[in-house]
Parts: structure tokens; C-alpha cells; sequence
């Protein structure tokens, strides 16, 4: 975003907080960062403190998920994959977790912002 006013890793789609309209643009992407049953529950939707804190939950158990299939991929899937093709999955649960580090990240500032913590940038 390039925005002075959002600290590093603040999701690019996201207004920065106290922006007119940034808590709708945060529900969206909160939402969008959870189980896509999720946004058939008013309860979430209108209250985007409990969405922050599922979203971050969600999130940690796919980086938990990820790291538990990186570590076994190659064990569980060396008889039934080429070299080559093992090695993609293998790059691609890399990259999945390189972005789950970011999301995670983004997610937990959305949720704090939404407590009423503003980010202050240090000179």
C-alpha cells in the first residue's frame, strides 16, 4: 500500500484504520481469510473483533497444517510421485507457507486496529 499511516504487512485491500469504510474493507478481507461457510453467519459478520480473533485462529491451524506436510511430504509421497513432481509439491507447500507468514501478519494487525490499537510509525 505504500500508506504511511498502516505499518508493514497491513493487507493491501484494507483502508487503514479509522479510514472512512476501513472496517467494511477489514470484515471482507477477514472473511475471505476463513472458511467461505463463514459469511452465512451474522454473528461474524457484525462483530469484527470475533471474526479478527477465528481469522487468526484459522490461519495459525493452515500454518500448522503446512508445517506438518512439509515435514512429511517427502516420506508419504516419495513412492507415489515422480522426483520431479514431489519437488513441485514440495515448492508449492514452501510458498504457501511464505504467504500463510504474511497473512498471519496482516491478520493479527487487522484484529488489533479493530481493538483500537493505531500503528505509529517510528522516525
Amino acid at each position: 500500500m505504500g500508506d504511511e499511516r498502516v505499518p508493514p504487512g497491513w493487507p493491501d485491500v484494507v483502508r487503514p484504520a479509522g479510514a472512512p469504510g476501513w472496517e467494511r474493507t477489514a470484515v471482507t478481507w477477514l472473511l475471505d481469510q476463513c472458511p467461505a461457510d463463514y459469511r452465512a453467519y451474522p454473528a461474524l459478520r457484525n462483530q469484527p473483533v470475533a471474526l479478527a480473533w477465528l481469522a487468526l485462529r484459522h490461519v495459525t491451524a493452515q500454518g500448522q497444517a503446512n508445517a506438518a506436510a512439509r515435514s512429511a511430504a517427502r516420506a508419504e509421497l516419495r513412492e507415489h510421485l515422480t522426483p520431479d513432481a514431489l519437488e513441485g509439491v514440495l515448492v508449492a507447500l514452501d510458498r504457501e507457507h511464505a504467504r500463510l507468514l504474511g497473512v498471519h501478519r496482516g491478520v493479527r494487525l487487522v484484529g488489533e486496529a479493530l481493538q483500537g490499537l493505531r500503528y505509529v510509525p517510528r522516525l
